[in-house]
C-alpha cells in the first residue's frame, strides 16, 4: 500500500511520516511565494529520510526542480503531465488530483503516474465544496485506469483499510499523519 503524507509549510507529522516509513510526503501550501516554497521542499528533503521517501512538490515544476524533488503533483486541470515529461529528469513521478471518473481517465491518458482521487469521506483537516465519493465510486476509478489511485479525503486508520479492499493502491492524507 501507498502512503502519501501531505503537508504544508509547517511540515507538522513529517519527520514521524518518514521515520514510519511513508512512501511519499507532498509539499502542498498555496499560500507562500516559491521562494518560501522551496525553502520548506529543501528542509522536507533534509529530514532524516531512512526508507527513502520520495519528495514532491505541489503545482510547481520549478521548484521541484530547483529544490531535486523526485515529483510534481498537479491539481485537477493542470497542463497535461506529458508537457512535464519533457523537463522531467528520469524517474521523476508526476501524479494528479481527480475527483470524477473522467478525469481519473484522463490523467492516465495524460501520462500521469498516479492519481489521489476524493474526497473519498468528508475531508478531517478542511472544508470541501465537494460531496465525498465514497468507496464505490473509487472502487470504479480504481479499476478505470492502470495506474496508481490512492484515496483522499476523510482518511482514518480504520477506512484506510476498506479504501484498500475497495481497490485503491494507497491512500493519501494530511490528519492521518499528523495523529498517528
Amino acid at each position: 500500500m501507498i502512503r502519501c503524507c501531505i503537508a504544508d509549510r509547517h511540515l507538522t507529522g513529517v519527520a514521524k511520516a518518514l521515520e514510519d516509513g511513508v512512501d511519499w510526503v507532498q509539499i502542498r501550501d498555496k499560500e507562500i511565494s516559491a521562494r518560501d516554497l522551496l525553502a520548506v521542499a529543501r528542509r522536507a528533503l533534509s529530514l532524516p529520510n531512512p526508507r527513502a521517501a520520495r519528495i514532491l512538490v505541489n503545482t510547481r515544476m520549478d521548484v521541484a526542480l530547483a529544490a531535486g524533488a523526485a515529483g510534481l503533483h498537479l491539481p485537477a486541470g493542470s497542463i497535461a503531465p506529458s508537457r512535464w515529461r519533457a523537463i522531467a529528469p528520469p524517474e521523476f513521478l508526476i501524479g494528479v488530483s481527480c475527483h470524477t471518473l473522467e478525469e481519473v481517465r484522463a490523467a492516465e491518458a495524460e501520462g500521469a503516474d498516479y492519481v489521489l482521487f476524493g474526497p473519498v469521506f468528508a475531508p478531517l483537516s478542511k472544508t470541501s465544496d465537494l460531496a465525498p465519493r465514497g468507496l464505490t465510486v473509487l472502487s470504479q476509478a480504481a479499476r478505470a485506469v492502470k495506474i496508481p489511485v490512492l484515496a483522499l479525503g476523510g482518511i482514518t486508520p480504520a477506512n484506510a483499510v476498506e479504501c484498500v479492499a475497495a481497490g485503491a493502491a494507497g491512500i493519501a492524507g494530511i490528519s492521518i499523519f499528523q495523529t498517528c
